[in-house]
């Protein structure tokens, strides 16, 4: 085995979000806005359409993208925000401020607003957003775009009106919310309004969502809060635990990127890293192995396989047959893990691929529906009909 030194600086600017429910009515089910304009506010949508460009923004625990219609993806950023603790100035927002995680001095701090796929600090993560957009959206007088925005399929009531919020607050005109199963699978390029099973698993940072469609909506769906932070955690766990050496949260996702894998390889990495020795406090090197990572994230792993277990065991037979014939879609940063293909078609011996845009997958498809947007305006309903 060939050591493997890891170079921070070349992956900090890749996060793969590792480790970021049906036809016609039940579609409606699932998308939802605020209330329908009326037909005059509809003429004034119409018009400020042209002023105002629609994007579509992918809210990622570890990712932001945006979608500008007519442009494509325009934006992809981390979700992490730099601020001054001591007069609440934002201080960087993106690439930027995720260079100063664990670095910064004890007044500024770097914060993600987000977790597991939900809004954490409301202030934040408006600040956030409204940089975003201005960013890609140069504001003029009375040119607010109409943002979609992605949020998980299991998240609260509560938690939906707070992304809506934030998504007014920081300048769309309008907000709508789709949810992250049905963006992958309209992204990831698969039939969804056809008859027939399509089966997709998106794993982000905070997040990873199973769901099965047909005819345009979500048969059946599992939401659980795993994701690459996780991944994360459970190396720097292992780490502290077998090695007494502190992990910093950069280090722990290039080791990820670098040798992380699920099923056993034809060449196993090692790879050298740098941390805290907890027990003389200066700083120390060991070499660890693909393998040993391997028995590190074994546990979230087996949690986002048993979701995928139990959305196929509620699928009935007919669309399960479907998904025999046609597999398994990845999308999302967990994706790129590897050998989880592999490891999916050992565990339930169905054909399983990976997207061919995995980490836009989400924002491509939410971007998909704004280029047909009149269309989908009509099964789009409001938020407090959600059940």
């Amino acid at each position: 085995m060939t050591p493997l030194c890891l170079s921070l600086r070349a992956v900090a600017s890749f996060r793969p979000g590792l480790l970021n429910e049906r036809a016609y009515k039940p579609m409606a089910e699932r998308v939802q806005h605020s209330p329908s304009p009326t037909s005059r506010s509809q003429g004034t949508e119409g018009v400020l359409g042209f002023l105002g460009r629609d994007m579509a923004v992918d809210l990622g625990t570890a990712n932001t993208l945006v979608y500008v219609r007519g442009r494509g993806v325009v934006l992809n950023e981390p979700s992490v925000v730099a601020i001054n603790t001591l007069t609440g100035a934002i201080l960087a927002v993106g690439a930027e401020a995720k260079r100063m995680i664990g670095r910064t001095p004890s007044h500024i701090q770097a914060v993600r607003p987000l977790k597991d796929g939900v809004i954490a600090d409301f202030d934040v993560t408006e600040k956030m957003l409204r940089y975003f957009i201005h960013r890609v959206h140069k504001r003029r007088l009375l040119a607010k775009p109409r943002v979609v925005v992605c949020v998980p399929s299991g998240i609260t009531g509560v938690e939906q009106r707070a992304v809506e919020e934030a998504t007014i607050a920081a300048g769309s005109r309008r907000a709508y919310i789709i949810e992250e199963p049905m963006a992958a699978a309209i992204g990831a390029g698969l039939p969804i309004h056809e008859p027939t099973g399509n089966m997709i698993v998106d794993i982000g940072g905070g997040t990873t969502e199973v769901a099965v469609i047909s005819l345009g909506g979500i048969v059946t769906s599992t939401s659980i809060r795993i994701g690459g932070d996780e991944l994360d955690e459970a190396i720097i766990q292992h780490v502290k635990k077998e090695y007494s050496l502190l992990l910093g949260e950069r280090t722990s996702e290039a080791i990820k990127l670098a040798i992380a894998s699920v099923f056993p390889m034809p060449d196993e990495l090692v790879a050298e890293i740098k941390g805290r020795d907890l027990v003389s406090g200066l700083p120390k090197t060991i070499t660890i192995s693909a393998e040993e990572i391997r028995r590190a994230i074994e546990e979230p792993v087996n949690a986002i396989i048993d979701a995928i277990k139990t959305t196929l065991d509620r699928t009935p037979p007919e669309l399960a047959a479907d998904i025999m014939d046609r597999g398994i879609v990845l999308t999302g940063g967990g994706a790129l893990l590897r050998g989880l293909d592999k490891r999916l078609r050992h565990e339930t011996g169905m054909p399983v691929r990976i997207s061919d845009t995995p980490l836009q997958a989400v924002v491509l498809g939410s971007g998909k529906c704004l280029e047909e947007f009149e269309v989908l305006q009509r099964v789009l309903v409001s938020p407090s009909s959600r059940r």
